[in-house]
């Protein structure tokens, strides 16, 4: 049903909040648009972060019954009565924040958890979702604010997260936060021509979702492959898919070195009566990971064993041309400001290069391998011979007071993560809580 919209007998004020590159700016023109269609008036002024995709958009938006109204655009401390916050976290941030007014501002937004700026500095930050939605309802109140996660219902139903931004359009208009008609807002999506169609149902969908939102939230659930839910994998067919990955990267032998390290590991545990697999668990997901680090054979490797091809035929029609951007430390240069090697652009002649490199990987590690003195290289093999080394000193200490502290040992490489500078710096922090842990592991041997 069509909602009760709001008359506007004065200006109203909107904040629109985003990240560049989403739509957050072309939301804010077909607002515009479908109040020029009304023969209101419409300011707006949009502030992007130093980022254009990626960055944080905030755009003022400024409604009025007649153009001749428009005076100051920019929305003052408490002065706005509508934030539509398409990117939850940017709707949080304190600009936001100073333009609600406790009690009479009211909010839809779209609570899809994006990632951050900080997951690039600190791999293991958390979003924190719920701490946000309770600083944003305890600014305006919590019955002004109404949370919907567009990004992921937009995804399901439409196949494509652009079209969240439209869905809460949608969701704040039939929630009658808006003062435009229906026909004036579609008449906008229409005129700008741009994916009408999915724009169109976009719109609807939102309608539907502040109406029936759990029934909404139903039908884009998507069906289980399975009614039963499928029980977890046993540690003896999560190895057996890794020798798979490790014959595939290099050769039999390779998987045969990591089996015989996991077996030793699962042959102490049991025979000390543990139940649990966490020790051996670590090792496995672990050893493999130090094993099958990724070199300049594994990339022409993956790039060229046929399915990242298909993949890409899959997800574009039509002539499509590989690029690929590479930085090949015999050629590549540092970048004075960030100290990591600058790339170059190689055209599709690149992919039978791969396919040769990729048949070369029988040379990794051993004298003919041209890549091997490199730092990072270095640096991996002695990761694993470290790593064999600490297992070797681990069962000969191992007791059942300290067997959980073993884990923890076990399980550092997987802090371990990036490229170049950023794996070794990662690996230096690694070594520091390895000295730690092991300190720790000692001291529950010597107390028994």
């Amino acid at each position: 049903p069509l909602p009760q919209v709001p008359s506007l007998e004065k200006n109203f004020a909107m904040v629109i909040t985003g990240v560049g590159g989403t739509g957050v700016v072309t939301l804010g023109a077909l607002i515009g648009m479908a109040a020029h269609l009304e023969g209101k008036g419409c300011g707006i002024i949009d502030m992007a972060g130093l980022a254009q995709k990626g960055g944080a958009v905030i755009s003022n938006l400024r409604l009025a019954p007649s153009p001749d109204d428009i005076q100051a655009i920019r929305v003052a401390a408490g002065g706005a009565d509508l934030v539509l916050g398409c990117d939850m976290v940017v709707a949080a941030s304190q600009k936001v924040l100073s333009c609600i007014q406790t009690g009479h501002t009211r909010l839809a937004v779209n609570s899809h958890e994006t990632i951050t700026a900080d997951f690039t500095l600190n791999p293991d930050a958390e979003l924190q979702g719920d701490q946000i939605k309770t600083v944003i309802k305890a600014r305006a109140g919590e019955e002004y604010v109404e949370f919907i996660n567009a990004g992921t219902l937009a995804t399901q139903l439409m196949g494509d997260s652009i079209a969240a931004n439209l869905f809460l359009l949608g969701f704040a208009w039939q929630k009658g936060l808006l003062p435009l008609s229906h026909d004036a807002l579609t008449s906008a999506i229409k005129i700008n021509g741009v994916n009408v169609a999915m724009n169109m149902a976009a719109f609807l969908w939102g309608r539907r979702a502040a109406y029936r939102q759990a029934l909404v939230e139903n039908l884009a659930r998507p069906v289980p492959a399975s009614p039963d839910p499928q029980p977890p994998a046993d540690l003896d067919t999560l190895m057996a898919r890794r020798m798979d990955d490790l014959k595939a990267y290099q050769n039999e032998a390779l998987a045969a070195r990591y089996k015989a390290l996991v077996d030793k590991v699962r042959s102490a545990e049991l025979a000390m009566g543990e139940s649990g697999e966490r020790l051996s668990r670590a090792v496995m997901m672990n050893y493999f990971k130090l094993l099958s680090y990724k070199d300049e054979y594994e990339v022409a490797r993956l790039f060229s064993n046929g399915e990242f091809e298909a993949m890409i035929r899959e997800a574009f029609t039509g002539d499509t041309r590989m690029t690929f951007q590479f930085a090949p430390p015999f050629i590549a240069h540092r970048d004075k400001s960030t100290h990591r090697l600058r790339k170059f652009r190689f055209g599709p002649w690149m992919m039978p290069v791969l396919r040769l490199l990729a048949r070369l990987k029988i040379l990794r590690g051993s004298l003919l391998d041209p890549f091997r003195y490199q730092p990072e290289r270095k640096l991996e093999r002695a990761l694993i011979r470290e790593y064999e080394q600490d297992m070797v000193s681990i069962l000969e200490h191992l007791t059942p007071q300290n067997i959980q502290i073993a884990a923890e040992i076990a399980g550092l490489p997987a802090s371990i993560r990036g490229f170049g500078p950023l794996k070794i710096q990662a690996a230096a922090k690694a070594s520091e809580k390895r000295t730690e842990i092991f300190a720790r592991f000692y001291g529950k041997s010597a107390s028994t």
